[in-house]
């Protein structure tokens, strides 16, 4: 999906979509705990890709994407229209970078910078979009 000759952050968001589905079914603490060993094996996996591809952050690592987007859709119950707009969501915030993801991907180095800009991306799109499924149930039932 990094390969992508355009957007592969757009792809890589789209591969998180069957870890969410995955973690979906699961208890809220497994879904937490699945989501933290997700962020600590892309950032182990984004860290030796950076060595192999010789570049900070390079456009072919797309991991942390996909543990941006289950990080945004946490406490959702799947639908079509909560997953479209979580995506949407993360993706505004993962490229605009609100603070801290711009400072993080400016200052932490290796594989827990690679990711940690996405999981701050993540948290902001979980907080919009918790804040919208209250508001408008027809987005997505939330599970607490």
């Amino acid at each position: 999906m990094g390969y992508a000759p355009v957007a592969p952050g757009t792809f890589g968001t789209l591969a998180g979509v069957p870890f969410y589905l995955a973690f979906s079914l699961l208890p809220a603490w497994a879904y937490a705990a699945a989501t933290i060993a997700l962020i600590a094996a892309a950032a182990v996996l984004a860290g030796r890709a950076e060595e192999i591809h010789g570049g900070r952050d390079d456009r072919r690592i797309v991991i942390d994407e996909a543990a941006g987007y289950v990080v945004t859709m946490t406490g959702l119950r799947p639908s079509l229209l909560g997953m479209i707009l979580g995506f949407l969501l993360f993706r505004a915030f993962d490229i605009l970078k609100p603070w801290p993801g711009g400072t993080i991907d400016r200052r932490l180095r290796g594989g827990w910078g690679v990711v940690l800009d996405d999981v701050a991306a993540g948290l902001y799109g979980l907080v919009v979009l918790q804040i919208i499924a209250r508001l408008w149930p027809a987005v997505a039932r939330t599970c607490w």
